[in-house]
């Protein structure tokens, strides 16, 4: 495990749109470019476990959104998944990338279905290419995401209340909950997570940050239609233990995408990247390997 101390220290911070955004990038700059994109409520050291054999294979690319992790925390933001999509493309503008891969997870995959429909739908010839996505668990459809209770919570007209109430022992209570039976979170991993939801005083806006879920419903038709109607490789990897976007949404996906190219995890929960890094990385390179 890479401690978030490290983590920290091996990215940067960029002012972006007026707020300070933490960064982090790795391998050779020649490579295909990787960007991930990570889940709520958590931060781009989700993807630590991935990070050094990811980085033998690609120049990978990685950010806390804004409200996220070890990036501001603004009390008065909207926190549009859009601006979030907007983020990335700064990064890339700025890193001269033309070309990229993705791998998503959670409120990432929305984040990633944004920048796939800016490529499908919206005409701007000097757009960015987005050469193949990768799903990991999320609520790519609306109407198969199952929120937990405090999720619920959050989004009620007390999710103000709710969000200061939140405890560490119960945000490990519900992490517990969404993780595998075999792979629980471990204290450290729980105490990382837990961190990176607290610094900036994180949990002010986390009742903001869940406004994810109705824009999920208000845009579902250009956000389901991106993975429909693209032509580049997409590709699901998904635990099915998930209660919030497992099983019946590999159905619903499988149902959905003609042609679907899924990996399941049968015993992995909703963060398999943490769970089991090693099995989410073996399957991602081996869908680059059919494609590149």
């Amino acid at each position: 495990m890479i401690p978030l101390s490290d983590w920290q220290n091996q990215g940067q911070y960029q002012f972006i749109n007026g707020q300070q955004i933490f960064t982090r990038y790795g391998g050779d700059k020649n490579a295909p470019a990787l960007v991930l994109i990570h889940g709520y409520p958590s931060a781009s050291w989700d993807w630590e476990g991935m990070w050094d054999e990811l980085t033998q294979h690609y120049y990978v690319i990685t950010l806390d959104m804004l409200g996220f992790g070890l990036s501001d925390k603004p009390k008065n933001a909207n926190y549009l998944l859009s601006e979030q999509a907007d983020l990335f493309e700064t990064v890339l503008d700025g890193l001269n990338i033309d070309s990229y891969h993705i791998l998503a997870h959670d409120y990432g995959d929305t984040v990633a279905q944004e920048l796939l429909a800016r490529q499908v739908y919206d005409s701007d010839i000097n757009k960015k290419h987005i050469a193949s996505v990768c799903f990991l668990n999320g609520g790519l459809f609306p109407e198969t995401h199952k929120p937990i209770l405090v999720q619920k919570l959050l989004l009620s007209p007390l999710g103000f209340l709710i969000s200061k109430l939140i405890t560490k022992q119960k945000f490990a209570t519900n992490l517990q909950k969404i993780f595998g039976p075999n792979t629980q979170p471990t204290p450290e991993t729980i105490d990382t997570l837990w961190q990176l939801l607290s610094y900036n005083n994180g949990l002010r806006v986390m009742h903001k940050l869940i406004n994810y879920i109705p824009q999920r419903k208000e845009h579902r038709e250009r956000w389901v239609g991106a993975i429909t109607d693209s032509l580049i490789p997409i590709k699901l990897i998904a635990g099915a233990k998930d209660p919030i976007s497992g099983q019946h949404m590999i159905d619903r996906y499988r149902k959905l995408i003609p042609n679907a190219n899924i990996t399941t995890m049968p015993m992995l929960g909703h963060y398999p990247q943490i769970e089991n890094a090693a099995a989410i990385t073996k399957a991602y390179l081996a869908f680059r390997e059919r494609i590149d």
